[in-house]
């Protein structure tokens, strides 16, 4: 039997995922279905207990619900509990019938990882960079300080934030948080986690950012290179954007689902040609 998956969202109708996770299903032989499904603003809950009486057994999500799937959640993985945010939900778990409860993960951050490795970006002892400090930055903070770099800084508009979300991870390693004002360069990777390259717009930075052979790594992407990227570029700096993560988190979604890691190469590489 077919089993059903979809990703939630609200607009949902650019959403990649589809053809992601049919991809995968090809390619590991998995006779699944997956879809996208538009969730009433004012009722994720109700779209999500819809889909799984109709049959539906786990569903990615995305803005503007991740918080809401968060708190549905009968189990947390611990990073989806330290990011505050779901963006995989999995009715039941290891096939047990008898197994209603709702398991949400977060797998935002493993896809940043996993892509920074594909790019051969070292990560253990770097000095890290990061702009934003919303959902998307909290998200991702955690499996980068798993890897052990010398220092995590935040950098937002409004620095409280930065100070606030700094000290909810400080426990996991050298991480600090300020205003864009407060930026003092080098660094080995500055990762764009705001939403700024969506309306062409770029943080005030500072020209030294960037340390020699530096990355800079924008978590949005597009046919094009977002201001960020190419503002990075001018100053040296190798421009990396977001859709290797978008296949990452893809692929680690569904092995939570089917314990199947598929080979995410293709997948990349289709992607970016649609684009």
């Amino acid at each position: 039997m077919t089993d059903r998956y979809c990703v939630f969202g609200n607009p949902i109708s650019h959403s990649k995922s589809p053809a992601i996770h049919t991809a995968f299903a090809q390619q590991t032989g998995e006779d699944i279905e997956y879809v996208a499904i538009v969730a009433p603003l004012d009722d994720f809950a109700g779209a999500w207990r819809g889909f799984t009486a109709e049959g539906g057994r786990g569903a990615n999500v995305t803005v503007p619900f991740k918080e809401e799937a968060f708190r549905l959640c009968d189990v947390l993985s611990e990073r989806a509990r330290r990011a505050g945010a779901v963006n995989t939900l999995l009715l039941g778990k290891n096939g047990l019938s008898h197994d209603f409860k709702v398991y949400g993960d977060t797998t935002d951050g493993v896809g940043l990882v996993r892509d920074l490795q594909y790019h051969k970006v070292a990560l253990g002892g770097a000095r890290i960079l990061v702009l934003g400090a919303g959902g998307a930055v909290r998200g991702v903070l955690e499996p980068l300080l798993a890897a052990g770099p010398a220092s995590l800084t935040i950098a937002n508009r409004t620095a409280s934030k930065a100070e606030a979300l700094a000290a909810d991870f400080s426990d996991m390693g050298a991480i600090s948080g300020g205003g864009f004002d407060t930026v003092t360069g080098p660094f080995d990777l500055v990762i764009n986690g705001t939403s700024a390259s969506l309306a062409g717009d770029l943080p005030p930075l500072p020209d030294d950012l960037f340390a020699a052979g530096a990355t800079a790594y924008d978590m949005m992407y597009g046919a094009e290179s977002t201001v960020f990227l190419r503002w990075a570029s001018e100053r040296g700096a190798c421009p990396l954007d977001g859709l290797g993560m978008l296949v990452e988190q893809a692929a680690e979604s569904f092995f939570q689902w089917r314990s199947k890691r598929p080979d995410t190469v293709p997948v990349r590489e289709a992607l970016r040609r649609s684009l």
